[in-house]
Parts: C-alpha cells; structure tokens; sequence
C-alpha cells in the first residue's frame, strides 16, 4: 500500500464518504463524532450518515484541507487517509485556539484507517508521514481531538503531549 496525494480532493468526495461511514461504523459511531448533530444516525443508517456528512465533507474538502493523502488497497479501495491544515489564517477552523494560530502551526486532520486494516501499522505510517511532511515544511505538527476518543491515547502513545483544553477538545503536539 502506498499513500497517495490527492490533487483535487472534491472529485473523491462520494467514496470518502463511503470509507468515512466505514470507519463510522467500525467505531460504533464513535468517529466521526458528528458533534454538531442533534440525534445521530445509527451504524447501518448510510443515507442519513450521508446526509449529515456530506455537506461537512465537502467543506472540508473545499475549503480546510491544504493537503489530502489517502491510503489505498490492492484492490484500490481507500484503506485510508490524512490531511494537512497549515495555512490558517482566513480560514473557519473555530475549533482552533489563538494560542497556536500562526504560520508555525501544522494540523493533522482527517486521520482514519479502515476497521478492516487496524493493527496492522497503516495508522502508523500515515501518521509518521503527516508529521515528516509537516516537518518538512516548517511546521509544528498539532492535533486536535476530543479526550474521550481511542485516538487521544493513541497519540499520546506515538509522542504527542498535550499542551492545553479548548472547548470540549483536547490539543495535542508532537515535539522533536
């Protein structure tokens, strides 16, 4: 398997959300958390998965995203992806605290690996490769998560600290 970058993210939007409602149901609707709403759709509920989704996708995938990768199986399907967020200024990424606004800030978002593959070191290599991308172009690599998900320990298991609250998320960084 291979990470690729995606040149115009917009065109997999219908298959990203097929792998996001995916991994939506691998985690028993964990994440995406869908925070924003009221009654979430349940584990075999696609359309409304979708219905939700899409739109947040889309912005995402419009208007946040600097740099979108996606991990492919030999069949072709998406294994799974990462992104890049590090030019924040006039973008709506509310979730971000001033404290770490600047043009040093790197964001891992997006980061997700097909139930079918966990365990197996793909999570691992997309992150290894987030954060020497983010290295490479003179960043601090950050994540923003919430302190409930698995995901919190897991990045602290792969280095991260965390450096403060914020809302309801939880910011994490990697040092060298």
């Amino acid at each position: 398997m291979e990470i690729i970058k995606v040149d115009k993210p917009i065109k997999l939007k219908e298959e990203l959300v097929g792998f996001v409602f995916r991994v939506y149901q691998g985690t028993g609707g964990a994440y995406p958390a869908l925070e924003w709403v009221e009654k979430k759709p349940s584990i075999d509920d696609f359309e409304g998965f979708a219905k939700v989704y899409e739109p947040f996708l889309e912005f995402r995938l419009k208007e946040e995203f600097d740099e979108l990768y996606v991990l492919r199986d030999d069949n072709g399907d998406i294994a799974g992806t990462i992104a890049l967020v590090y030019s924040l200024e006039g973008k709506d990424v509310w979730w971000v605290p001033d404290e770490i606004r600047n043009e040093k800030t790197g964001l891992i978002e997006f980061f997700m690996v097909d139930p079918t593959y966990r365990g197996k070191g793909y999570g691992s290599k997309l992150l290894e490769f987030a954060i020497e991308r983010l290295k490479e172009l003179g960043r601090i690599p950050y994540v923003i998560t919430f302190p409930e998900l698995e995901a919190y320990s897991y990045y602290i298991r792969k280095g991260f600290t965390e450096v403060m609250r914020y809302k309801e998320f939880v910011v994490l960084k990697k040092d060298d």
